[in-house]
């Protein structure tokens, strides 16, 4: 019998125990729902919003998309009026397509006039910017982790010297470059292109910053231990951590001398080694000189061409951008 009494007691406690439960998480939950109403109310005045509750601003939304038609614009016009014939681009709005659709035309156009001038400086391009932009990113990487993660004297002084070289232009320093490599044998040649592009003065301070803060000393000191050489620790531990600022230092120096202008332009002579700046301009005065044919049609067209690769390049890497927004966010 008091076993009995015992057992019904001990349902019974337990029964109200999962009634005090469940008050209690219907009580957390009307608490959890007024502090969302109030979070709600708060953001609806003040038009911002935090992460758990997400709300639409109409001033940011018209600044944003004030800005997106901005960046936009110049894409759109390369688009509407790569379609377009000579005669349709003087004769027609800019903004709204031609009579006829000519964008393969163009393009085939491009690539055949001048007995295919324009393959010869897409490909130039690429050289300039394998060799030239590559370097001076490995250089940058290999640089700006030697000063990050080790200790030596004069690192102050290298450190005011980086800060020194970001502050001059580099238009600056392009007549006495032209100078030094005339005196060198090397104006005209390929490599008064390659040679200046392989020094990156930001890229350099980018990634000194970014190694100071992606690459833990600690992991450096268990690689240490473990009997890792000073190259494997670099290439095996710390290179995938630098992902996020390899790209973002990268795409920098590709874009620089992709759209460098006025260093080949002072330095090349030969259209032979022209790049895509250069020769486009070319192209594009051509209607100035006597006797010369009118072809903006063909520099519009070539000019969406020379972006393409750029924005590939962009959407491929955008990824390692995102993967390295959130480091050092999270207080371990």
């Amino acid at each position: 019998m008091t076993s009995a009494t015992n057992h019904r007691l001990a349902m019974q406690e337990l029964k109200a125990q999962e009634k005090a439960a469940r008050k209690a998480e219907r009580e957390r939950q009307r608490r959890v729902a007024r502090d969302e109403a109030a979070e709600r109310r708060r953001a609806a005045k003040s038009g911002f919003a935090n992460v758990a509750n997400p709300r639409r601003s109409t001033l940011m939304t018209i600044l944003c998309s004030i800005f997106a038609i901005y960046c936009l614009f110049p894409f759109v016009y390369l688009l509407i009026n790569a379609t377009k014939s000579q005669a349709d681009f003087t004769s027609t709005f800019g903004l709204w397509f031609g009579g006829e659709f000519n964008l393969w035309d163009n393009i085939v156009t491009v690539f055949t006039y001048q007995d295919g001038i324009f393959g010869r400086w897409f490909l130039n391009t690429i050289l300039y910017v394998v060799v030239g932009a590559g370097g001076a990113t490995l250089l940058a990487i290999m640089g700006g982790y030697a000063l990050a993660k080790f200790r030596f004297p004069g690192r102050k002084a290298v450190f005011a010297v980086i800060i020194g070289s970001i502050s001059v232009p580099g238009t600056a320093l392009a007549v006495p470059q032209f100078l030094l490599f005339a005196q060198l044998g090397l104006t005209n040649t390929p490599w008064s292109m390659i040679i200046p592009s392989l020094i990156s003065p930001f890229g350099l301070y980018l990634m000194w910053i970014f190694s100071e803060q992606a690459v833990p000393t600690e992991l450096l000191e268990a690689a240490r231990v473990d009997g890792a050489g000073e190259f494997r620790t670099f290439f095996q531990v710390s290179l995938p951590l630098l992902a996020p600022g390899i790209v973002t230092t990268s795409l920098f120096t590709i874009v620089a001398t992709w759209n460098n202008y006025f260093l080949p332009l002072i330095m090349l002579k030969d259209a032979d080694w022209y790049p895509l700046t250069i020769g486009l301009n070319q192209w594009k005065d051509q209607a100035n000189t006597a006797g010369g044919t009118a072809i903006q049609n063909l520099v519009i067209t070539g000019s969406l061409i020379t972006i393409i690769p750029l924005v590939i390049a962009f959407l491929l890497l955008q990824k390692y951008w995102q993967s390295g927004l959130a480091a050092g966010a999270v207080k371990e």
